[in-house]
């Protein structure tokens, strides 16, 4: 294991040099070449995913984390759609952001560089393998990346295939590379890998996170469990606030942006609890409530809501409901509870929506708007390497930007400090 770990850590490090000098061009042929490749072997990965969707099944895995896992010909084309917008985006790299002249004559600069060597540890989502892979690419960053072992198969298919198509355009060899050893011990091997890794990526539910924070020795950039809330503001569109929880809650909720908790003004209580709570069980929805909307609903097809369910991401056909005085109290409560992902109001009231706006605590907060949003492909980033919860670095969808560093570069003619 450690053995396997230090190769690629070795090939790696050799090729982020190499990488350095890889012009826009043969990036973004290789980006081009991958697109094409994961089309075209398309009925190659997914008979992977088939063995990987197999053993899920077998090991007892619910359907929701199925869904995550599993990858269709559609699916497959819109990955290699995000390859594609990748590919259109600008090349950050070289690009000099500030230049200032000062009094003894220096021109000073900050020139964007490339992070160097990315490791990614992420559970079972497969299209998350060629979104790291395609953004590190296009950065000039070298990528180590480490799936679970739900979608091992998926992912070493996934590999191979752009592995061949990139390093066929001229990217070093060693430049894309995977963990085939799932094991925690490989995974806590490599979040201790200083020397060899530049920036830790955790990608996963907060076992990852929690195991991450208490290991690692590298540098992290958190992108933590979504638990995400709606709230329900008394100035509100009944016919858009249930179009919006519907789609935040079910349009697919495996994933981090969708919403595990709605919140409700009581003074619209007694109109909305009825309606979105028929809503949601007609769409497979198991509510747990607090008393105040188990009473008005008035039926035994609910449970009631504990304090550790609202500190839960069920990432299933689940979500919480509580009734709050105010807005305040709605806003005093997602900060308690929230994972710092994405929350949002439904609300008619400019006021309340720029309170809203300026004191929730998330990468991403909406007005009258789905969760389900914060992804880097919505947000025209192509596609994303994470979402960060954290203020530092990085912040929400991590797009090229997010992967890319600074140098300062000086220009001078003689200069010596006195």
């Amino acid at each position: 294991m450690r053995d396997e770990l230090l190769k690629k850590g070795n090939l790696a490090r050799e090729a982020m040099y190499k990488m350095a000098t890889v012009t826009t061009e043969v990036k973004d042929r290789a980006l081009s070449e991958i697109s094409k490749a994961l089309v075209e072997n398309a009925d190659k990965i997914i008979e992977a995913n088939k063995l990987d969707i197999e053993n899920a099944k077998a090991n007892g895995v619910r359907q929701t984390m199925i869904d995550r896992l599993t990858l269709t010909r559609d699916r497959i084309l819109s990955i290699a759609k995000g390859v594609d917008e990748v590919c259109a985006l600008s090349d950050p790299i070289g690009s000099v952001k500030s230049m200032w002249k000062r009094p003894n004559g220096l021109l000073i600069g900050t020139k964007v560089v490339p992070m160097g060597v990315i490791a990614i540890i992420y559970e079972a989502r497969p299209n998350v393998t060629v979104d790291a892979a395609a953004l590190c690419l296009k950065t000039s960053n070298v990528c180590i990346l480490r799936g679970g072992s739900d979608a091992i198969n998926s992912n070493k298919a996934i590999m191979e295939i752009m592995q061949n198509a990139a390093y066929s355009q001229g990217i070093p060899e060693g430049a894309l590379n995977l963990v085939e050893d799932t094991s925690r011990e490989a995974s806590v091997e490599l979040m201790k890998m200083s020397g060899y890794i530049d920036m830790l990526i955790p990608r996963g539910g907060k076992g990852l996170i929690k195991s991450v924070v208490e290991n690692a020795t590298v540098p992290v950039v958190e992108t933590a469990a979504g638990n995400c809330h709606v709230y329900v503001d008394n100035e509100y569109d009944m016919d858009l606030a249930t179009k919006v929880i519907l789609n935040a809650k079910v349009q697919r909720p495996s994933v981090c942006n969708a919403a595990e908790s709605l919140l409700i003004h009581k003074d619209i209580a007694e109109e909305f609890v009825p309606v979105i709570f028929d809503a949601l069980i007609k769409n497979n929805v198991e509510i747990r409530a607090d008393e105040v909307s188990k009473n008005i609903w008035g039926k035994d097809n609910i449970s009631v809501a504990t304090e550790e369910d609202y500190y839960t991401e069920y990432n299933d056909y689940i979500i919480s409901v509580k009734v709050v005085s105010d807005i305040n109290e709605a806003i005093a409560h997602i900060n308690k509870y929230n994972t710092k992902h994405s929350e949002a109001i439904i609300t008619t009231n400019y006021n309340h929506s720029q309170q809203f706006l300026n004191e929730v605590d998330a990468a991403a907060v909406y007005v009258n708007a789905s969760t389900r949003f914060t992804d880097g492909f919505e947000f025209g980033f192509g596609a994303e390497i994470g979402i960060s919860t954290q203020k530092m670095h990085a912040r929400g969808p991590m797009g090229l930007d997010a992967l890319t560093s600074v140098k300062y570069i000086v220009y001078g003619n003689g200069q010596v400090r006195e």
